[in-house]
């Protein structure tokens, strides 16, 4: 490819291209640290009451786009949201590790103001769309490394026009929606943030994928995460 332009994954000769297959990456439900704008990244942290609603009532308009399959990440935020789903589907969720969030080295457990007073300079690089390893934490390319070709693999096993739900995390799905439509990884931050619960769709055409919806579920909500 010219210009340097990154590689889309399902594009190249050995991909197969024109199937119709669609893809569903839903964000999980709220979390206190959500609520408290304390970055996540692969701590462990439970939905609150209100996560649990809104997964519920997110699992209900998915279940009538008749999904073929849903992974997961393993963490529990996700893991918990992508279960309402399953149990209106009677579909069997695959966890995978490498769904997870970004992994954010000391930024993790720190409020988003905490993160802007003590690592200021880092923050503000990284919103440039600079490589910058986040609390000495993974690249954002580095997350799309591992979290699309999970997507891939569980795409490829779809029949044609098949629809797989990704369950996972707003920085996550972001770098993997950007890899996916072979978008140059300075420009994923173009991609705004996803709402608890809420998801993008990318369906698959004759050159590959591409975005259909972005931050769809229901009336608008803010966006509280890693990844605002």
């Amino acid at each position: 490819m010219t210009g340097g332009a990154e590689k889309r994954p399902g594009a190249e000769s050995g991909g197969r291209p024109g199937r119709g297959r669609r893809l569903i990456l839903w964000r999980h439900g709220q979390t206190s640290w959500n609520v408290e704008r304390r970055f996540q990244g692969t701590t462990d942290v439970a939905l609150t009451e209100t996560g649990v609603g809104q997964a519920r009532r997110a699992a209900r308009l998915l279940a009538s786009l008749k999904p073929d399959a849903i992974v997961a990440s393993d963490l529990q935020r996700a893991a918990n949201t992508a279960a309402e789903l399953a149990a209106l589907t009677d579909l069997e969720v695959t966890h995978d590790e490498g769904l997870r969030e970004t992994y954010a080295g000391v930024w993790q457990g720190l409020t988003h103001e905490e993160i802007i007073a003590r690592h200021g300079e880092e923050y503000a690089a990284w919103k440039r769309g600079e490589a910058v390893r986040r609390g000495g934490g993974e690249l954002e390319s580095e997350v799309a490394d591992r979290a699309a070709p999970v997507v891939l693999r569980h795409a490829e096993k779809l029949p044609d026009d098949g629809t797989l739900v990704v369950v996972s995390h707003g920085g996550t799905i972001r770098t993997t929606i950007g890899r996916l439509l072979g978008l140059e990884s300075q420009h994923w931050e173009s991609l705004g943030g996803l709402s608890n619960c809420c998801w993008s769709v990318l369906g698959e055409g004759a050159r590959g994928w591409r975005l259909l919806e972005h931050n769809a579920g229901t009336l608008p909500e803010p966006v509280l995460g890693d990844d605002d």
